[in-house]
């Protein structure tokens, strides 16, 4: 059912463009370009392509449609005046895509408003020099936020010192979850103070 309304929410602008287009050349351009857009969007949707997906899915909204106006404005130039018959078409469109974004834009603010913390995607972990490796992980959510917890060892019998050195991570560093609209803080850092070495991803409330 959610990969039928991921196609379907992906087909939109393809569906809003066939209603308005006009001509062989630039019709066929914008329609390769929108389907283009499609496909990465349902690599997205799928976990082919590493992405956030609230992110892409307001981005996809917005750049379809400001791409679709722009080929109906370059096809105006080349066409002239359209007939009644296409406006229709054209109102038709305008009302599809619209809807698509604004629903969109307000589904993706109000998921990301009311998410809260969760557990850090597997994603976010940064990749382990040569010679580490994960000894176990833990996943948990605590006051404010959720964490992915991993206990590095070494395959070459490094010591603590040793492993810590080669993380290098001497601070915690933070960023947005998203590069849009998930403004939560995710963070990454290097815990030594236990028996283990372990290597921690939080991702915060929005409010925290």
């Amino acid at each position: 059912m959610l990969a039928a309304l991921g196609l379907l929410f992906a087909a939109v602008p393809l569906i809003a463009w066939g209603m308005v287009t006009r001509t062989r050349v630039i019709g066929s351009v914008c329609g390769a370009v929108l389907l283009a857009c499609a496909g990465l969007l349902i690599a997205v949707q799928h976990g082919w392509v590493a992405a956030h997906t609230v992110d892409a899915h307001a981005l996809y909204a917005l750049c379809t449609a400001l791409l679709v106006a722009l080929g109906g404005s370059l096809e105006r130039r080349q066409e002239g005046r359209a007939p009644a018959e296409w406006v229709h078409r054209r109102n038709g469109a305008v009302g599809l895509l619209g809807t698509q974004t604004a629903l969109t834009l307000c589904g993706c603010l109000l998921y990301v408003a009311l998410a809260g913390a969760s557990v850090p995607s597997a994603r976010a972990v940064p990749p382990l020099p040569p010679g580490l490796t994960v000894l176990a992980q833990h996943n948990g959510c605590g006051s404010g936020n959720c964490y992915r917890l991993l206990e590095i060892g070494s395959t070459s019998r490094l010591s603590r010192a040793e492993i810590v050195r080669k993380l290098d991570r001497p601070h915690e560093t933070c960023r947005p979850n998203g590069w849009l609209l998930d403004r939560r803080d995710l963070c990454v850092g290097v815990d030594d103070s236990g028996d283990q070495v372990r290597l921690y991803v939080t991702l915060s409330d929005l409010m925290d």
